[in-house]
């Protein structure tokens, strides 16, 4: 049994005391890491430098930073109000600040994407790993404790605990520590509970000895770390759009975190709730004409009748979204044969003549005590129903014979024993989730029956098709359609979506490698990596496709479908050549040539290519022309599915990412001060944002120009 603390010193007191002082801490990514319990170790490894801390994890977040005085004025109120319910991590705190001390190791192989760039520490401790293999890498190196957030419920009197957001690694690790725990080495695993983790269920919901310290006091309890919803540009609706359209009608779906990933699922409502309007912005985007033949085979345009399974290494909060409007609906089951017939349409999920007589061909008669138990938990028959030798018998002490070997045999069945349809089926299986506010509520909120079909498990599991339930993976995840986003694509289609050329790490591999090997080893999937076409900084456009870069995270040999908010590009199986021109037909028309060029210097490219004038149109303003009439009629909202911010807020952030830029430096800086000091007086629609920013009356000169900035900004958004 689990010793239960409810004070975190004591906790930590009796680990140091089990496992020495040099302690090796597994902490789960995002929001499963027990926040008290982690700085408790790490304030201990602070004060006493005798103690050696390495600290095994992944995406380890903070609330939003600023930097100079109007960024705070803009973030302070709103991270106090989206983050101040939760623990900060301090180990965090210091990796921006003065540093960890030298006994402190903090080893990540996903980082939170872009903000530790300038962090050595950081950098130099980075482990490249791809997301199925961070359980073996990190055993391997000596963890001795494993901590975890966890979910508690009580039900009869009984204390039941799930993983919650991060059975991920974590019920790999596990698996992976068991030989050396059953060895007699010490690795201690500590659950701390907090109410408002959702309580998940599959291969999450875990065994109570699972723990060998329980942490647990109402003085734990904080918020989970929320990110709120970002807005949508047109950019990112369009590549939903392409997106939806190719995801085929009774297949698996896999989508990410960030805009692009809610511009899909948002395009994929919009296909299954108004279906005309989808085909209207496609055509628009002239999308069937440019795209049409890759489209069709790979996708569909039609409403969902069949539906979307989701297999997916992060539960989003779109994936509720798409179950709500009736899009994530394809159940898959844990037997290979009766997911087999399913796919082939031999059966459905109602019990009845048709679906025992194909049972049948399946499962010999009579049936074993082993194939009636599975059958029952399929729902094939009922739970009063017992196996009674050759026999199945219900509670009313009615029996049949059990063989699904003739009509007779089958009709008798029905009389007494089969439930009415098919149960345990699973709509999602994931292995983390992040997500805003009304995210988790929502996922508390689901009835547990409805919550069941939502399997948390290890990436194990989701991310790979390896292992012994090989062949059921294969099934379940038919026409899967697993869509990633990249930072920059080359013409020779390696993905970049990890890291720099200098070799600075942004993010990390995490799953994205995974999947798209999986894409190309299921006979029906396929890979589908998202990018915008352009970035911009300091008011200067780049392009996102290049010739060549000096990183890849994925490789070229995997290239396959690759889309921008300028169409799609179909890569497998082209030649270089032939790839480098789908690419340049989706690439921004401004980058076109120069792009052109560089192919045809390498000799990658006939010297006489010409880019069809289809493609030729590929600018912003093109694109934002043809969204004009859809935003028009209420369609493609910058928060399509709210938002944590306020609408002062959502106009302010736009407005001082537009002023940062204007005053980045030179001229357009030196033109936007004489402008604002020039400007006189404050519109009514502006003062809410002044109030806001507590600059509606100035104190200081900076304030007042400050302010006289804002209003010049603002006249013509607010």
């Amino acid at each position: 049994m689990a010793r239960v603390f409810d004070d975190v010193a004591e906790c930590v007191e009796d680990t140091l005391k089990r496992v020495g002082p040099h302690i090796v801490l597994a902490l789960p990514l995002g929001v499963g890491k027990p926040n008290p319990l982690a700085n408790e170790f790490y304030r201990r490894a602070r004060r006493d430098a005798s103690l050696s801390l390495k600290i095994f994890t992944a995406l380890s977040l903070r609330a939003p930073q600023w930097n100079g005085e109007l960024e705070r004025r803009f973030l302070e109120p709103l991270a106090a109000r989206l983050f101040g319910g939760c623990v900060p991590l301090d180990y965090v705190t210091d990796l921006h600040g003065a540093g960890v001390p030298d006994n402190v190791q903090i080893v990540e192989f996903f980082l939170d994407p872009g903000a530790l760039l300038n962090v050595a520490h950081s950098q130099r401790h980075y482990v490249s790993s791809n997301y199925t293999h961070v359980a073996r890498d990190v055993a391997a190196q000596g963890v001795n404790v494993l901590g975890q957030l966890i979910a508690k419920r009580t039900v009869e009197g009984r204390s039941e605990y799930s993983l919650g957001s991060n059975p991920d690694v974590t019920i790999d690790l596990l698996r992976a520590l068991a030989p050396q725990r059953q060895a007699g080495r010490e690795v201690v695993v500590i659950g701390e509970v907090n109410r408002q983790m959702p309580f998940m269920f599959g291969p999450a919901a875990v065994d109570p000895e699972t723990f060998d310290s329980l942490l647990e006091h109402p003085r734990y309890e904080y918020d989970l770390f929320a990110p709120p919803n970002q807005r949508l540009t047109t950019v990112d609706h369009a590549i939903g759009l392409y997106g939806a359209r190719l995801v085929r009608d009774g297949g698996t779906l896999q989508i990410g975190i960030g805009e692009l990933g809610d511009a899909v699922v948002y395009g994929l409502q919009l296909r299954q709730q108004q279906n005309v309007e989808f085909r209207e912005i496609l055509q628009g985007l002239k999308a069937e004409e440019r795209f049409g033949s890759t489209l069709d085979a790979v996708g569909g345009a039609a409403p969902f009748e069949a539906g979307l399974y989701g297999c997916t290494e992060m539960l989003v909060d779109g994936f509720l979204d798409l179950y709500r409007s009736g899009v994530l609906r394809r159940r898959v089951y844990d037997d290979v044969r009766i997911q087999r017939l399913l796919n082939d349409g031999a059966i459905g999920e109602r019990v009845d003549e048709r679906l025992l007589a194909a049972l049948a061909r399946e499962f010999p008669s009579p049936l074993s005590a082993a194939d009636f138990a599975l059958l029952q938990s399929a729902g094939v028959f009922r739970r009063d129903c017992r196996y009674l030798g050759a026999r199945i018998e219900n509670s009313d002490g009615q029996s049949a014979a059990a063989s699904l070997a003739t009509p007779d045999a089958r009709r008798a069945l029905l009389a007494a024993c089969t439930g009415r349809q098919l149960a345990g089926g699973t709509l999602l299986h994931g292995s983390f989730f992040l997500g805003p506010r009304g995210f988790y509520a929502a996922l508390r909120d689901l009835p547990e029956a409805e919550r069941r079909q939502f399997s948390m498990c290890g990436v194990s599991f989701v991310n790979q098709l390896d292992g012994a339930d090989q062949a059921l993976k294969i099934a379940q995840r038919r026409h899967g359609r697993f869509l990633n986003s990249s930072m920059m694509m080359t013409l020779l289609g390696a993905a970049v979506s990890d890291g720099l050329a200098d070799g600075r790490v942004v993010s990390g591999v995490g799953g994205q490698y995974n999947f798209v090997a999986m894409a190309h080893a299921l006979p029906d999937a396929r890979s589908i990596l998202t990018l915008r076409s352009t970035r911009e900084k300091n008011s200067k456009v780049a392009s996102n496709i290049l010739w060549t870069y000096g990183n890849a995270t994925i490789p070229r040999h995997l290239r396959d479908i690759v889309v921008t908010e300028y169409g799609v590009a179909d890569l497998r199986g082209l030649t270089d050549q032939d790839a480098i021109a789908a690419l340049l037909n989706i690439a921004d028309s401004r980058f076109q040539d120069g792009l052109k060029r560089e192919a045809q210097a390498a000799g990658k490219l006939r010297g006489d290519h010409q880019i069809p004038d289809v493609h030729r149109n590929n600018t912003p303003r093109a694109l934002e022309e043809r969204f004009v009439l859809p935003r028009a009629r209420g369609l493609f909202s910058e928060f399509p599915f709210g938002t944590d911010f306020t609408s002062e807020e959502i106009v302010l952030a736009k407005t001082l990412t537009r002023l940062k830029e204007r005053t980045a430096g030179g001229w357009p800086r030196v033109k936007a001060f004489v402008g604002a000091a020039a400007s006189r007086g404050i519109p009514a629609a502006v003062k809410p944002y002044l109030e806001r920013m507590s600059l509606i009356a100035p104190k200081t000169r900076q304030e007042w120009l400050w302010q006289r900035l804002l209003v010049r900004e603002l006249r013509d958004i607010a």
